[in-house]
């Protein structure tokens, strides 16, 4: 009976709780949280009979002070709420599970507004009935005596919910806020925390480009991220359309829900991918894992800053357009900067936080910025190496279609791999698409692929294209075909039912305002004449062998990220690395970067932002690359919106 365990708050569930406890451990019972606790206290208890959120940010303060570890308990829309079991120096507090709670929830934005008039006089909850709550209370004493006898706590970081109809119950993990002003505190962005010393990263084996296994992943992937009450991800479908084994995954946002996908040709490895990409665009959003410090216009940086202009801007035309969400960059003014780090200066360097990520999370700039560049990896090194395949797959679509240079086609059938040629025929046979092949590989000899399904009859969806880009060029391929394969069945019912809506796009481009709008409007029939300077071919069909140059083999991933930083460094193009990883990553050893490198396309989505003033290599390699005899005009470009999915 020497343990004190204090009861704080007034109502049924408090009763109960104390009954049960009594006869184990020494109680001191109050009303609120401004009374005096013994300084012996091992374990304090906030319980409430509705939903006291004011109670809980005081508590939060009260217990950090004292030292005194707390669990609460309430109810809240039928619903009872244990946890977690707050310990005063480890992350993870009840602010950290309700924001969890929140996001995950359908319909978070209500709630977030009507609990900003929860503070006042707390009520019962409608079903807080009497077997409920005695039911809540003998589960509350269970947790107690976990933690006090057998030192064995089931809630720390872990809420557990109680239906007070059926009194089933379930607990789930949340992942700490890393923002959260309560129990963490996130370091300043500096300098010195950006450097990147590029460590050796042995690929899982000889014929990978991944230094950590989906084995070893799995174990940790659905566990720690994924949860349709808690989760920092939630929710999880797969697709039976698909030809292959699609599965998708949300990313809740506070205004929308974010899908995310995986392709490969197994559910289960697709959920992990879909989490995979899940995870990068959380971290891609806006910086969680440090705190923008510097503030101030590149007129006072210009000796450590990057000159935004060399990304690609808009043109003066788009700028002066009325509804133009962006301004001109003005180099007076002052925005927000994060370091990244130069692989060509070797040095730090300070890139404007709307490059750095999505502009959606960054507010009102200069350009617009997707996730251009961005990528997770088992290693810094090895989210380095796709982040810099993302910027090369995308610059080398963009590259070929506002030059429409007439690509060498691929014989789909030249690998030698089995699972490709299965793939093709599987479009083929079973979809009744043709895949057409070409290689988009740009100056710097980094294999690229440009993929197109084509419909081989008038109904549904004409055509699809895709690109992808890696050191072999075979995983390139079944990349884009992949993409394309994930698009072609679900996107017909769409078409049929907005046909009238993608046709009015061809005359007027500004029309195509999101992301979808690209594929849709060249899954039209009519608009199949754009694509002929790659379909009105009679260039012969090259081997894969043919085409594209064998590489060095190496059993460190490291030695392939080296070569690729060397080959943009030989031509003149700078390598920047924002790390982006944030804590919730960083725990399983999962990295996340965005990769710039001026002077490259970065992909745009709607007509309306597109970003090429600047960027005078699409004029210039494709005479380089022996596509043209002379260097392209600006007017000479294609003009027409770009059909990457």
């Amino acid at each position: 009976m020497s343990t004190i365990v204090a009861i704080v708050g007034a109502g049924q569930l408090a009763d109960y709780v104390n009954d049960i406890l009594s006869a184990s451990y020494q109680l001191v019972r109050v009303n609120e949280l401004a009374s005096e606790l013994p300084e012996t206290t091992e374990l304090a208890l906030v319980l409430s009979d509705g939903n006291d959120a004011a109670s809980h940010l005081i508590a939060e303060d009260v217990f950090k002070k004292s030292g005194i570890p707390w669990l609460r308990g309430f109810v809240a829309f039928g619903e009872g709420v244990i946890g977690p079991l707050v310990v005063h120096g480890q992350a993870g507090c009840s602010q950290c599970a309700d924001l969890r709670l929140l996001m995950a929830g359908n319909d978070r934005k209500d709630m977030w507004e009507l609990q900003q008039f929860m503070h006042g006089e707390v009520f019962p909850d409608s079903w807080s009935s009497r077997s409920g709550l005695l039911h809540m209370a003998h589960h509350i004493a269970a947790e107690v005596h976990n933690i006090l006898i057998r030192h064995t706590a089931q809630l720390e970081n872990h809420i557990k919910l109680i239906h007070l109809q059926t009194l089933n119950s379930s607990v789930h993990f949340f992942l700490p806020d890393p923002q959260c002003t309560v129990c963490s505190e996130i370091p300043d962005d500096t300098a010195i925390a950006a450097r990147i010393k590029l460590q050796s990263s042995p690929k899982i084996s000889e014929n990978s480009y991944r230094t950590r296994s989906m084995v070893e992943l799995k174990a940790v992937l659905s566990k720690d991220y994924l949860d349709n009450r808690s989760g920092l991800l939630n929710g999880k479908m797969i697709d039976l359309i698909s030809p292959f084994a699609d599965a998708s995954i949300i990313l809740p946002m506070f205004s929308r829900d974010e899908g995310c996908a995986g392709r490969t040709h197994s559910f289960a490895a697709s959920e992990m991918t879909a989490i995979l990409e899940g995870l990068e665009r959380y971290c891609g959003i806006s910086p969680r894992g440090k705190k923008t410090a510097v503030h101030d216009s590149f007129d006072h940086l210009t000796e450590t800053a990057l000159d935004p202009s060399r990304v690609g801007t808009h043109d003066n035309a788009q700028y002066e357009r009325p509804d133009f969400p962006f301004q001109p960059f003005d180099p007076s003014r002052k925005m927000d900067w994060v370091w990244g780090y130069s692989f060509m200066q070797e040095k730090p360097i300070l890139v404007p936080e709307l490059l750095a990520y999505y502009s959606s999370g960054c507010g009102h700039g200069f350009v617009y910025e997707t996730s251009n560049g961005c990528a997770l990896g088992g290693s810094l090194e090895e989210a380095i190496f796709y982040g810099i395949l993302e910027v090369v797959e995308r610059d080398s679509f963009l590259m070929t279609w506002y030059a429409k240079l007439p690509l060498v086609p691929l014989d789909p059938y030249s690998s030698g791999d089995l699972e490709m040629n299965l793939m093709v025929e599987r479009l083929r046979d079973v979809v009744g698409y043709d895949v057409h092949l070409f290689d988009s590989t740009t100056e710097h000899g980094i294999p690229s692929v440009w993929a197109l399904a084509k419909n081989r009859t008038n109904q549904g969806i004409n055509m699809i294209c895709a690109a992808g880009a890696h050191l072999d060029p075979i995983r390139a391929a079944k990349g884009a075909i992949h993409e394309i394969a994930g698009m072609l069945l679900a996107f017909n019912e769409k078409l049929e039912a907005n046909r009238g809506e993608y046709l009015q796009m061809l005359d007027d481009p500004f029309l195509v305002r999101q992301m979808e709008d690209h594929s849709m409007l060249y899954a039209l029939k009519e608009s199949e004449e754009r694509l002929n300077f790659l379909l009105d071919y009679d260039r012969p069909a090259l081997s894969f062998k043919e085409a594209f140059k064998p590489r060095a083999q190496h059993a460190d991933l490291t030695d392939d990220l080296n070569m690729l930083i060397n080959t943009f460094s030989n031509l003149d193009l700078e390598v920047i690395v924002v790390n982006q990883s944030t804590p919730e990553t960083l725990r399983n050893g999962l990295h996340c970067v965005k990769v710039l490198i001026p002077g490259m396309l970065p992909m745009t989505f709607g007509q309306h932002l597109v970003r090429l003033t600047g960027l005078e290599r699409v004029l210039r390699i494709p005479a380089e690359l022996g596509y043209v005899k002379e260097q392209l005009k600006q007017e000479e470009l294609n003009s027409h919106p770009h059909p990457f999915p």
